[in-house]
């Protein structure tokens, strides 16, 4: 038996970087996976098609989360798949941009804001009749949520506030079985973070951390796993940083 068998999850912004390790994850550890995109559809497909090689079970849904329905139409797919259980919800689909306060736009701010912090909300409070008693909900959170990196703080200010819902949600939602946790990732190496990419980025990056390597996708999907599986049963309202020893 593996950690997660039997078990049904959906995760959001699967298609690529932490979602796409976090999806491949699950699925060997033994859950069922819906692989949700907002555009990448091929990508998806081939996170299905490379869990289905492995023996895994997993499809791919669409929504779009920046719209105020993107929520509640994943959330009624979801439904068409798995019925009436889900057991892990990773809310990691996300943006990022990085400005100053003076480069800053409204537009921008409400994207942010859109994606990151009101796409995770409604998507629990649409799921909240399928997630039961034993579930896992796992947000992502960041490094920049609680330390100063970068021209970050509308982005910060994003995940600040999921660490804010995790211990509201962890309180409201514990009588029912259900955890609530997040992760909070330092500098990754995925096509939303190009800067980890590039000489100085790397620099920087090692310059902040204990551990002197850039974090790769995998070493994220490794804690949501955990926090996803019955070896954290005891664990629910917490942000559990991830990011090799940052900001110290």
């Amino acid at each position: 038996m593996t950690p997660c068998s039997g078990k049904t999850a959906l995760v959001t912004g699967a298609s690529r970087g932490i979602g796409r390790a976090t999806a491949l994850a699950l699925a060997k550890a033994g859950a069922q996976v819906l692989v949700h995109y907002g555009r990448n559809a091929a990508e998806a497909r081939s996170v299905v098609d490379q869990i289905k090689a492995a023996g895994g079970r997993a499809e791919a849904v669409g929504a779009d989360l920046s719209d105020p329905q993107g929520p509640h139409r994943l959330a009624a797919k979801v439904k068409d798949v798995v019925g009436a259980r889900l057991d892990i919800l990773v809310a990691n689909a996300g943006i990022s941009s990085a400005a100053t306060i003076e480069e800053t736009t409204i537009e921008d701010f409400d994207a942010l804001f859109a994606v990151n912090v009101r796409a995770p909300f409604f998507l629990v409070q649409q799921l909240l009749p399928i997630l039961n008693e034993g579930s896992s909900v796992i947000f992502i959170s960041s490094l920049a949520a609680h330390a100063a990196v970068g021209n970050l703080s509308a982005y910060a200010a994003t995940k600040g506030a999921i660490d804010t819902l995790v211990k509201h949600f962890a309180q409201v939602l514990g009588p029912r079985g259900i955890r609530v946790n997040a992760v909070a990732p330092g500098v990754v190496e995925t096509d939303m973070s190009s800067f980890a990419k590039t000489g100085a980025g790397r620099d920087f990056t090692l310059g902040m951390q204990a551990l002197k390597r850039v974090a790769q996708p995998e070493d994220i999907a490794g804690a949501i796993a955990f926090l996803a599986s019955d070896a954290a049963r005891w664990v629910s309202g917490d942000t559990l940083r991830v990011d090799g020893g940052s900001k110290l």
